[in-house]
């Protein structure tokens, strides 16, 4: 089969169109015939070694962390899907790959496609859905009523998590610029700060959450946001002990997380707030829910552009530009 690989972790290094072999199906694996494929900032920080201490994928490897496709085929212990069902996910870490013709996942990782969606729409969902369910209803606990500040508010993430903040009830800040406020207002936030005119330190003040998924300045500024007892939490670092804990990291890495993320517990600590690191995992039962939320009209996908497979290095790159405006997709078939 065909697939984009990583050679070597490399900052400017392309993924290389290469033969692979069609993958070994497990016991518990679904074979997929992979449609689309989702694009995500995660692929780029994988391509480029960010995350080898956490993430040790052997090279050469296939990159891609969201699918949607059919199934062609089970293995003997799968009792969810058959031969012919079209699904969607986020394969497990370790066992990523979705730049590809074909991929094995395993059942627990995988959900039906929702019946409203293209294949191209169902890829763009997995990571970033899962993330914002993950942080908001696993980790927040956000109920109806409370305020959330969602970051960037018309990336990937930020144009999900909106819509799933507001189905809940919260009444929904976020940053955008002045040519993505419409985008963002009609997705539901209630209030958008321009992030090029305004500082959202000043303008925000008495929320409940933050999602962040910006860099370790506007992980500082985020405090101040926050009423005490409210809860940081950031998809994008750094990675805190409890992270450490759950991935049974060696006790070195343990060590270094900590002294990577003792500044900010530190701070959030004197300002009585909680601050928690979140690496979102597969999950095909949370993505179900998901399935039924978009199918029930409560949660759109937004795309900003399809790529052919082909041009995957150039979906990649328009990515790391940050300038998409929801999700980045590649069409494999």
């Amino acid at each position: 089969m065909k697939a984009f690989v990583v050679d070597k972790y490399n900052k400017k290094g392309l993924l290389r169109l290469a033969e692979m072999p069609e993958p070994q199906l497990q016991d518990s694996d679904v074979l997929v015939e992979v449609h689309a494929a989702g694009v995500n900032l995660l692929d780029s920080k994988v391509r480029t070694g960010e995350f080898k201490l956490i993430l040790p994928y052997r090279q050469p490897f296939i990159l891609g962390h969201d699918v949607a496709g059919t199934v062609i085929r089970v293995g003997s212990k799968v009792r969810k899907f058959k031969a012919g069902d079209d699904v969607y996910a986020r394969p497990r870490d370790g066992r990523i790959g979705t730049f590809a013709e074909f991929i094995a996942v395993n059942e627990a990782d995988v959900a039906l496609k929702p019946e409203n969606l293209s294949m191209e729409e169902a890829a763009s969902i997995p990571l970033v859905g899962l993330t914002a369910w993950q942080t908001l209803i696993e980790r927040a606990n956000l109920k109806k009523g409370q305020k959330v500040f969602v970051q960037a508010g018309s990336g990937g993430v930020g144009t999900f998590a909106i819509q799933l903040a507001k189905h809940l009830g919260a009444t929904v800040a976020t940053t955008a610029s002045a040519a993505s406020a419409d985008l963002v207002k009609s997705l539901g936030a209630d209030v958008v700060v321009d992030y090029r005119q305004e500082d959202f330190e000043k303008v925000l003040s008495g929320y409940d959450v933050v999602l962040n998924s910006q860099d370790a300045k506007t992980l500082e500024k985020s405090l101040s946001v926050l009423k005490p007892g409210g809860k940081l939490i950031s998809i994008s670092g750094p990675p805190d002990p409890e992270f450490a804990r759950e991935k049974g990291l060696n006790f070195m890495l343990r060590l270094v997380l900590r002294f990577l993320s003792r500044g900010i517990r530190a701070k959030a600590k004197r300002r009585a707030v909680q601050f928690s690191f979140l690496f979102m995992w597969a999950q095909g039962d949370q993505l179900s829910k998901i399935t039924s939320l978009i199918e029930s009209g409560a949660i759109r996908p937004v795309l900003d552009r399809v790529f052919p497979f082909e041009a995957t290095n150039e979906a990649l790159a328009y990515v790391e530009t940050g300038r998409a405006k929801g999700k980045v997709v590649i069409k494999v078939r």
